[in-house]
């Protein structure tokens, strides 16, 4: 099989730790031929759309890690699968781009995870689908109303809706300290809706990547737990990942989900859980496959490329 990866520049990939590289790995091992282009690289032109996308040899050398021929435009539809791995910013660039693969699944192309589903599922504000899963939260713009959901729940989190690596994270504590300057900051005045969470205790044992491809669980977390006086556990705010077996709380929310969102076409979701509550749903670029296998031996990648080939088998219908 032909399958393409939309990514960032193969070149920045820090291939020790790459889920992206993980995946074309294994998919190599398997004897597919492997193709990579960007964002930018793609053309909508008379209704169709194309990408100026180039074969990869994997070498196995940790330097020069990939042999690339000549780049060459390619239909989209002419893959057999296109991976969406390009990562965040979710800007208007990345919704974009969402469009093209949509018109590009209209001509046949297999897309995984589906531009729509993708553009559909904010990674913040999906969990509202989910409440009964989630602590206390309030979605708002409205200055007076975050400040009484502080005066209300006493230790908040108050963070943007288009974030990504913990970045814009606050924690307000009970006694209010800094409560109108970072909501101000954060909402710009009252301009931007941001997201109110109940401060979660237990992130103190990690804030939990809970990957479901297929919308089966893997069996195996990874813990990303803060380290000195930070809130966050996100890897790139200084979290350390610490693989674990997931909880009977996790396989209870990743199952109630997984069936869900893998029916509206996302075949690899990352759930983010902190104690027993879902706080993110991530559906742009999940990660963390190499980690889980370093410390497990759980072939996560293995895993997503089963999924991937069985979807190509079996297909499903397009809704469009």
């Amino acid at each position: 099989m032909k399958i393409a990866f939309l990514a960032d520049p193969i070149a920045t990939f820090k291939i020790y730790k790459d889920s992206t590289f993980a995946m074309m790995r294994e998919a190599a091992r398997r004897g597919h031929a492997i193709y990579a282009f960007e964002q930018r690289d793609m053309v909508l032109e008379e209704g169709v759309v194309t990408a100026q996308a180039t074969r990869l040899t994997l070498t196995g050398e940790p330097d020069a890690w990939y042999r690339a021929d000549a780049p060459e435009i390619v239909e989209l539809c002419d893959f057999d699968a296109v991976i969406e791995r390009k990562d965040p910013p979710f800007d208007m660039e990345y919704v974009y781009g969402t469009y093209l693969l949509e018109l590009a699944e209209r001509r046949g192309a297999r897309i995984f995870n589906r531009p729509g589903a993708i553009r559909d599922h904010n990674e913040k504000l999906s969990i509202a689908q989910f409440s009964q899963y989630t602590s206390p939260t309030l979605v708002s713009s409205n200055m007076a109303r975050l400040r009484a959901f502080h005066d209300k729940h006493g230790d908040v989190i108050f963070k943007p809706l288009d974030g990504m690596g913990g970045a814009g994270i606050f924690r307000i504590k009970q006694d209010g300290m800094n409560l109108g300057a970072v909501i101000e900051s954060l909402t710009v005045n009252g301009q931007h809706t941001i997201m109110a969470q109940k401060f979660i205790p237990a992130i103190e044992q990690g804030d939990k990547r809970i990957l479901v491809i297929g919308g089966k669980p893997v069996p195996f977390a990874l813990a990303r737990i803060p380290q000195g006086n930070e809130v966050r556990g996100n890897l790139a705010a200084g979290g350390i990942g610490v693989a674990q077996p997931i909880t009977e709380r996790d396989r209870e929310i990743a199952e109630a989900l997984g069936p869900v969102l893998a029916a509206r076409g996302l075949l690899l979701v990352g759930l983010d859980v902190i104690g027993d509550y879902l706080t993110e749903v991530n559906v742009t670029s999940p990660t963390c496959f190499q980690e889980i296998a370093d410390q497990t031996g759980f072939d996560v990648a293995a895993m997503f490329i089963d999924a991937v080939e069985q979807q190509l088998l079996n297909p499903t219908p397009s809704r469009h």
